[in-house]
């Protein structure tokens, strides 16, 4: 069978086209002067229609009011070889009123000595269907995840203001207590057992200030993200004994309060990371912004990993990297993770400085 071009007309009742074409699972359709000129039953059937019902039907009769316009716009730039062929999902009329969404690839043709557009369609509305209720699942995850975060940070603020007064609070009571005692007692080993209870309360009102601090840094609060992070970064460094450091030593950047939580949980879930997993010797931890986007990169000299590998899947979904795209993601920026092994890894947050693709309460 000679090959249809846009100089060589060819016959839709030629006996070998009508076999191949009838038995087509595909949609095809042939359109001429703006109306249907044929259709094989796959194609007409996707509207609910017979061949004979659309065979003569106008082009925009086919499809919704709101996208008549879309669809005679690209049969003419067909017709008038501004362009020669076109591949897009079209928008459908069903005879019941309901739209079909069919991913269509036409192109011009001489039909019949005349310029015409031949195609082929397949019905995608399912798919289509699909998709929306997918992204529509993301979103309402996004929104669950994004209400939880906010959720646990009103109760870590609430945890760590019970732990720091109430635990506090009585512990620095106690101390105060086994001072009178060691101070009124004359008995050496009285004194010694106070002395060593003393030690006891300081190292428990230290471990209570730690983990205060762990759940909500008051530096957060009442000095903003840059001194939190370098408050965090100093702590971090003793508790760990690791060469870290942090570039520029001090910096700030003016954020709403709930994103310079945000920002603080991804700094500080990574540095966690390094910790447990790394088995580093230096974390190098690196600040830049321009007028509209800021940049925080967490880098250490640790063994590494392949991102690649499949047995590292587990790995790239656990809770704590899920959590900090998740907030990258509520910042309105990315998230991106770059390791090889032996070669460490570096965790980068990029994100604007204004901006909110959710909406919270």
């Amino acid at each position: 069978m000679r090959q249809p071009s846009d100089t060589a007309p060819f016959d839709v009742q030629s006996v070998p086209f009508r076999g191949i074409v009838e038995q087509s699972v595909a949609g095809i359709y042939i359109l001429q002067d703006e109306h249907f000129q044929y259709t094989n039953a796959t194609f007409s059937g996707m509207a609910g229609y017979s061949t004979d019902e659309v065979v003569g039907k106008p082009l925009r009769d086919c499809v919704p009011v709101y996208y008549v316009g879309e669809v005679m716009d690209r049969y003419r730039r067909r017709i008038s070889g501004e362009v020669r062929s076109m591949h897009f999902v079209t928008h459908g009329l069903h005879r019941d009123g309901s739209v079909v969404h069919i991913d269509v690839h036409g192109q011009s043709m001489q039909f019949r000595g005349r310029p015409a557009v031949v195609g082929v369609g397949v019905n995608v509305t399912e798919q289509i269907k699909r998709d929306a209720e997918l992204l529509e699942s993301r979103y309402e995850y996004r929104e669950l995840a994004s209400r939880l975060n906010t959720m646990r940070e009103q109760q870590r603020a609430e945890y760590a203001r019970e732990v720091h007064d109430v635990l506090g609070g009585l512990l620095t009571s106690m101390k105060l207590d086994v001072g009178r005692i060691a101070r009124r007692s004359r008995s050496t080993s009285i004194r010694g057992i106070a002395a060593d209870l003393n030690a006891l309360l300081v190292e428990a009102i230290d471990n209570v200030r730690e983990l205060s601090e762990s759940m909500r840094p008051q530096a957060l609060d009442h000095l903003g993200l840059g001194a939190a992070i370098a408050s965090h970064v100093k702590r971090f460094r003793e508790r760990s004994e690791l060469r870290v450091s942090l570039e520029p030593p001090e910096f700030d950047i003016d954020l709403p309060r709930w994103r310079s939580i945000g920002v603080f949980r991804i700094f500080q879930e990574a540095l966690t990371n390094v910790a447990r997993h790394a088995h580093a010797t230096a974390v190098a931890i690196r600040f830049r912004r321009d007028a509209q986007d800021f940049w925080l990169e967490i880098e250490d000299d640790g063994k590494g990993f392949d991102v690649d590998e499949p047995d590292l899947a587990s790995m790239r979904q656990s809770l704590g990297l899920i959590s900090m795209r998740e907030r990258a993601y509520e910042l309105g920026g990315t998230l991106t993770l770059d390791s090889a092994p032996n070669a460490g890894t570096r965790v980068t947050l990029h994100a604007p400085i204004v901006s909110n693709p959710l909406v919270r309460s």
